[in-house]
Order: C-alpha cells, then structure tokens, then sequence
C-alpha cells in the first residue's frame, strides 16, 4: 500500500525547501530524490511517472529554490546551490545515500548532486539534460538567450503560469523567476571531466526529438565508458550506464511519457552492480 506523507517543508542553506514523500520502499531500499523541470513542480510528475516510481519505493519530491511551494531567496539560481540544497535536505532527514533523478533544470541538478556530493548518490538518472550548455540545439540556445523578465508578461495566459500560481508562496515573484532563469540558461558550462570521475551507475533518458541530439546523448554516455565496444553475448562487456532514446518523444512531453516510467523503473530495479572507478 503507497503511504503518502503530507507535503513539509526542510530549512536548508537559507531556503524553506517543500518536498513531498510518497511510496513504500522496499526493505534495504533508499529513497528517490525526483527534480522537476524550469518553471515546474512536485506535480508535473503525478500523471504517469509518479504513481510507477511509487509502487515499490519512496520518492521524495522537492520543489526547488523558487519553484512550487518553495519561495525563492536572495540568491541567483544556480545548479550547484541547488545541488547543494539537495544534499541538504537529505542529510536533515537522516539519508546517507539516495537514487537521484531530474529532469531538465532537474537533471542539471542531479547531475550536479552527483559531481558535488558522490557519496550521498547511489544511482543518477538524468531526464533532456545535457552535460554542456553547447549541446543544445542552436534555436534553443536562442531562446535560452532571450529569456528575461520582460517575457513575463507574455506567459500571464498559459498553463505555466496558472500552475505556478495555484501553489507559489509569492505569485508576484512570476517575472523575477524569468529574470533569475534566464541568468542561469544564459551561463556556458562544460562538466564532461567531471562526469568522467562519476562512478554510480547512471541512466541517461532523452526523446528522439528532444531539444539536443541524440549524438550528445550518446557522447554523455561515452563519457561514462558506455557504447565503447562489444556488450558480449555475457554481457561482459557492458557497464553499469544505461542509455535510452525514447521514440516520438520530445524535452515537452518526455516527463509525461509512460516509456520514461518503464526505462527508469526497470532501471531501478536492476540490482546495483559493482562499479569500477
């Protein structure tokens, strides 16, 4: 039976972080922390992909800073603040390691859980998110450019905002968000080296028509040591990353796609192989 405990709020690194738990875990199990995308929530997750991680763990759900329920600070966004907000908040409540999933903005953020604080990450699934701002596709890098408070205005009408405001502790913070996200979109980073030290395992999901290309996909994982030869009819020659495109799916409707839930969840519950640095 999936036990759900009321939404909660942790103080970490200035922040009144909201996070939700959800699930039974399994005995011997650890948590799965979930990270939402830019300008989305706990609930983006709830049509699909939610109800599959829950039916044999506990999810953690987190709102990050300025984002749903949690109110934004004086701060700029960054992915490793909130990276560091992360492994905050896992060690206010007692977690000494957690299977770390995001998508989008999230999978940057977990992504950076996983390069700043290794030992608290047993396995990274990271959802459209590229290793480099370079491996977006040039008309995204465009749009990321553009992105600032004077958008605002122009999304008063859409589906984002009406969810933002339905759960945002300050609605009024609506054009800081696109002015703090822009900032952050707009900043050049590169973490291959880094992501080339990881060693938990990790699954990298993107759709065959997401706002990067599959190449990159497939050069994130060979940063992993992953497609580097012959898996072996024993499998001998595999490691312990996984990569999967999934078909007709773009960055938009990727967290809404039940072959996400399935490659993640299969992912999961693989048992944990023992990875070599």
């Amino acid at each position: 039976m999936t036990t759900t405990i009321p939404g909660q709020y942790a103080d970490v690194n200035g922040l009144h972080l909201y996070y939700e738990r959800t699930g039974t875990p399994r005995p011997g199990s650890v948590p799965l922390i979930l990270l939402h995308g830019g300008f989305g929530s706990t609930g983006m997750f709830d049509g699909v992909l939610t109800p599959a991680l829950t039916a044999n763990r506990e999810v953690i759900a987190v709102d990050l800073q300025g984002h749903g329920r949690t109110a934004d600070i004086d701060r700029p966004l960054g992915y490793d603040v909130m990276a560091d907000d992360i492994a905050a908040l896992l060690r206010s409540l007692g977690t000494q390691k957690a299977d770390v999933m995001g998508y989008s903005l999230g999978g940057g953020v977990a992504i950076q859980t996983a390069i700043r604080h290794p030992d608290m990450v047993r396995t990274l699934v990271a959802v459209s998110a590229p290793f480099k701002r370079d491996g977006w596709y040039a008309e995204s890098r465009a749009g990321m450019d553009q992105m600032g408070e004077h958008i605002a205005p122009h999304m008063l009408n859409t589906p984002m905002y009406e969810a933002y405001v339905r759960v945002a502790p300050r609605p009024d913070d609506w054009a800081r968000m696109w002015g703090k996200m822009g900032d952050l979109l707009r900043q050049e980073y590169d973490w291959a080296e880094q992501i080339g030290a990881l060693t938990m395992p990790t699954l990298i999901v993107v759709g065959d028509a997401d706002s990067f290309p599959t190449a990159h996909a497939a050069e994130f994982f060979a940063l992993l040591g992953g497609g580097q030869r012959d898996g072996g009819w024993d499998q001998s020659g595999m490691t312990p990353h996984r990569l999967a495109i999934l078909p007709a799916t773009t960055h938009y409707d990727i967290f809404m796609s039940p072959l996400l839930a399935g490659a993640v969840t299969a992912f999961l519950d693989a048992p944990t192989p023992e990875v070599h640095a």
